[in-house]
């Protein structure tokens, strides 16, 4: 391709990708597609001979996108948003174009500079505590097991590192039975294992309970275990509980024990003096994520580690081959001794844009706008004579269910379930589900970058509509 080629293709593409980004709506918010439709539609063998760019971006629109889910479609309301943004595009198709490799310093001194840049902006906007220095990773979950790497080699004076597992006494991580997913991962990828991962008791409200933590924490010790790390979560997945972060913090400072805090959703409303409230015990934390690429229109992959003691991250990361070193080792922060990976992508590019672009009064503007929208969808579904709000609303995630009085208790799960099912396959609505105390549970989450109130009306209408045709029809008994 030559670049006049180029330049042609390109601006056809960005013409395409401006119509889009306009009119997500053109689109079922869920793909439509049942597995292996697009394997048996695309040809078994690579071709042989160049094909035009105009047949790839034909069979792109065609064959492509009818299997793309549309995570910027304001309709968008299932999972947590992965939310994009105009200035974020731009930043990343010039990252792109770059093509750098910044693993160091050398390979990039402006990549490595303006990380360490906006991740002070970060801490600044988010208002961290004094005492913490930030990294981007790739994910909330590289960021946690990171995390646990660190807290293990603390618990064992870097043992772990050096001799393996079969040298230290079993180690103990602690979450509350709300926790991601991601950490029960991380244990088993740090080496720890499942057996030493502690899922502790929730109140009521779905936090983590400071005495059931405690209380495990002691039984451990009693038993020779080594208390590794607790993971803190500020906006859990199924329900943006916000667990206790001083009391948590308190006994772990008691216990000799790491604090990681993951608020990989929420962490961008720490933005909002109003919900600094979320963040009170922070400076016991030793880590924090938080991904901008959720909710802070930056595109994924974008998310923001910070931690207090770096040198004792670069000691855990850090693998120094004759071939990495350069004349400006120690001087400079070389990230990718803070990282898994070696390569790293120049992700502080598209951050440094957004901030710039929106600011932070805009950042705030519209985050604000978001919770707005989702007390008038709680609000509504509170009216409603048959739902039943089934969680607390902190942000902008409500939890519910519906409970016909024409059907017996025993049929609201599937019911509810039926519901989910036939939203998502209309293409109009994505919703998705959590399971609390065993009740099937909707979740709704009224965050997609350029969501409006005309939108979130749309997708109460909707669910009306489905749940007012299921009821009509006899109950399915099995």
């Amino acid at each position: 391709m030559s670049p006049e080629e180029f330049r042609k293709n390109a601006h056809e593409l960005v013409d395409w990708m401006a119509d889009y980004l306009a009119n997500p709506e053109k689109f079922p918010v869920k793909s439509q597609l049942q597995p292996g439709d697009l394997l048996n539609a695309l040809p078994a063998h690579p071709p042989e001979k160049s094909e035009p760019d105009s047949q790839i971006f034909a069979d792109f629109k065609d064959q492509i996108m009818p299997g793309i889910s549309h995570w910027q479609h304001p309709m968008f309301m299932a999972y947590f948003p992965a939310n994009s943004s105009y200035p974020s595009v731009l930043a990343e198709m010039l990252t792109a174009t770059l093509g750098a490799q910044c693993m160091l310093w050398e390979t990039s001194p402006a990549a490595t500079e303006l990380e360490q840049v906006v991740m002070t902006w970060l801490a600044e906007m988010t208002g961290l505590p004094d005492g913490f220095h930030g990294v981007i990773q790739d994910s909330a979950s590289s960021s946690t097991l990171i995390a646990l790497m660190c807290a293990r080699e603390k618990a064992t004076g870097f043992r772990f590192n050096e001799e393996g597992s079969n040298q230290v006494h079993p180690l103990v991580v602690y979450g509350s039975t709300q926790t991601h997913s991601s950490i029960e991962k991380a244990v088993k990828l740090a080496g720890i294992g499942r057996a030493g991962y502690r899922q502790i008791a929730v109140k009521p409200d779905f936090t983590l309970d400071p005495e059931a933590l405690e209380a495990a924490i002691r039984e451990d010790i009693r038993n020779r275990k080594i208390p590794c790390a607790v993971v803190a979560t500020i906006g859990t997945t199924g329900t943006t509980a916000i667990d206790p972060v001083r009391e948590i913090g308190e006994i772990c400072r008691r216990h000799g024990v790491w604090l990681h805090v993951d608020a990989a959703y929420a962490g961008s409303a720490l933005v909002l003096p109003e919900f600094r409230w979320m963040g009170d015990g922070l400076e016991l934390a030793d880590s924090l994520v938080f991904n901008p690429h959720k909710w802070m229109f930056t595109n994924f992959d974008c998310s923001a580690f910070f931690i207090k003691d770096t040198n004792h991250l670069v000691n855990v990361m850090s693998v120094l081959p004759e071939y990495l070193r350069t004349q400006s080792h120690g001087k400079v922060n070389n990230y990718s001794d803070w990282s898994i990976q070696l390569g790293r992508r120049f992700r502080a590019l598209k951050l440094w844009w957004v901030i710039r672009s929106f600011g932070v009064d805009g950042i705030r503007e519209k985050l604000r706008f978001h919770i707005n929208l989702a007390r008038l969808a709680e609000r509504t579904i509170r009216n409603w004579s048959d739902s039943e709000i089934l969680a607390p609303s902190h942000l902008n995630l409500i939890c519910f269910r519906f409970r016909p009085a024409e059907r017996h208790e025993t049929d609201w799960n599937s019911f509810n379930e039926e519901i989910l099912k036939r939203v998502n396959a209309s293409g109009k609505l994505y919703l998705s589900h959590t399971r609390l105390n065993g009740i099937f549970t909707l979740r709704m989450v009224i965050g997609q970058t350029n969501v409006t109130e005309d939108n979130v009306n749309s997708a109460l209408d909707t669910l009306m509509q489905v749940k007012n045709q299921i009821n009509s029809e006899p109950p399915n008994r099995k």
